[in-house]
């Protein structure tokens, strides 16, 4: 039969591995040996348990209760029995009974270890929780500890117990790695599974550029600079907009560092992938034209009601703040937020030039002005909240539409339908008289 002392010696090295606190794993192995207790004599036995971890000695006492009538064997010991242990004991005493532990059966013992190791693990999942909760976007370091389906499984540096895998989707698939290679991945999210919490890391998400830079960057440690936006095609092009707190630091000569050192470590570890580095500005029409570097761009206009920045290139410069397969005004409206349209400088002023600078340009298949569906008078709330949610929010999104396109939108009855369908006609129709009577203002003015 295994020695209190052998089990300490076990806990001891489980302490070390675990990287557990003594005062921790003893406050464990008490409780695995009040579910072995349990498990010998019934779920509501009491005990106390002591653990000499100097003589390497573990004292049990059974706590039982001296009554008249016993009702539950677990915790309650009768007068009589009581009395031929000591004859002085009365109702209601406490009787304590010391315990071998060389007592326990191998089942009890079993039932101790799994209870130690389920606790055990759930301390582990609650540090990976604690670790990590607030580490989103921060770097870890690791190596590839396997290659399943696709994903990589990552054993980290410094929490090697925690579950961590970079998704196929969150690689950059330019990169090959092999299993025992070292990787620096960014932390993007902590997933809650059946198993506990589980790590997942990318390499192909913008926070990893960010994160890289953050690493190079002392003024971005410092909080002095930051990165506001970022836009990326993994393995391609990456665009940052970065800002600073103090007006004598250049944030972008910052990210750069002394002879593009800073940039070309980040460079050097996306394996070749080419970085913008732009001043992030409040002014969209300024942070548009920022964006589209290395691009020049003449002039640029904007209208919020759609979001839209209308910028105006000259010829030479058109193919540059395109990109290849658009890649360079995808990548800026992706870091502005808003929708960039470019024209060459011939085609502006082909489509309206300087009577344009204040307004968008029209669409050449607009026919009708647009408006929101929520200023057009006689439209029910209730029908406009249920054709917003189909993501139709504007006169223009509706016009196309048939009687049974709104049949088919929960909510919309056939008179509804038909009530609609009268508003369109005479919106549209009105709007149609509108422009022939100025068209024939205009005519005779001329």
């Amino acid at each position: 039969m295994v020695s209190s002392a052998e089990i300490l010696a076990a806990f001891r090295e489980v302490s070390n591995t675990k990287q557990l606190d003594r005062a921790e794993l003893y406050a464990l192995l008490q409780d695995g040996i009040l579910a072995a207790l349990a498990k010998k004599y019934g779920p509501t036995v009491q005990a106390e348990v002591d653990i000499d971890d100097g003589k390497g000695d573990i004292r049990i006492v059974l706590l039982k209760t001296v009554v008249a009538a016993i009702e539950d064997p677990s915790r309650e010991i009768s007068l009589d029995d009581a009395r031929s242990y000591d004859e002085s004991f009365e109702v209601g005493d406490v009787m304590e009974e010391p315990i071998d532990f060389a007592v326990f059966g191998r089942a009890a013992v079993q039932a101790a270890k799994q209870r130690i190791i389920q606790r055990v693990r759930e301390g582990e999942r609650t540090r990976i929780r604690d670790e990590f909760a607030t580490r989103v976007g921060d770097l870890l370091s690791g190596e590839v500890q396997q290659i399943e389906r696709g994903k990589l499984v990552i054993m980290l540096n410094k929490f090697r117990e925690a579950e961590a895998i970079i998704p196929y989707r969150e690689q950059n698939h330019r990169e090959h790695y092999h299993q025992g290679e070292p990787i620096r991945a960014v932390l993007k999210r902590v997933e809650e599974t059946p198993k506990g919490p589980r790590l997942i890391l990318s390499r192909g998400d913008p926070l990893f550029v960010q994160a890289l830079f953050k690493l190079e960057v002392p003024e971005i440690q410092q909080s002095i600079v930051e990165i506001r936006a970022a836009a990326r095609e993994v393995g391609s092009r990456t665009k940052i907009a970065v800002f600073s707190r103090d007006d004598s630091i250049d944030p972008v000569g910052a990210c750069v560092g002394l002879k593009g050192s800073r940039v070309q470590a980040v460079v050097n570890e996306l394996n070749g992938e080419r970085i913008d580095i732009v001043p992030w500005s409040p002014d969209p029409e300024r942070f548009a034209k920022l964006a589209l570097a290395p691009a020049k761009v003449a002039r640029v206009f904007s209208d919020p009601a759609s979001k839209t920045i209308q910028a105006v290139v000259d010829e030479d410069q058109l193919s540059l703040a395109i990109g290849r397969n658009g890649q360079n005004v995808r990548l800026a409206s992706e870091l502005t937020g808003w929708k960039i349209d470019l024209y060459s400088s011939r085609e502006w002023m082909e489509r309206g030039g300087e009577s344009q600078i204040f307004a968008p340009l029209p669409e050449e298949t607009e026919e009708v002005a647009d408006v929101r569906l929520t200023e057009i008078g006689g439209m029910p709330p209730a029908t406009v909240a249920v054709l917003e949610d189909a993501g139709y929010r504007t006169l223009n999104d509706i016009i196309d539409l048939d009687r049974e396109d709104f049949l088919k939108l929960p909510g919309i009855a056939p008179e509804e339908a038909d009530r609609i369908m009268a508003m369109i006609d005479e919106l549209t129709t009105e709007d149609a008289s509108a422009e022939e009577r100025a068209g024939g203002e205009g005519s005779t003015a001329a």
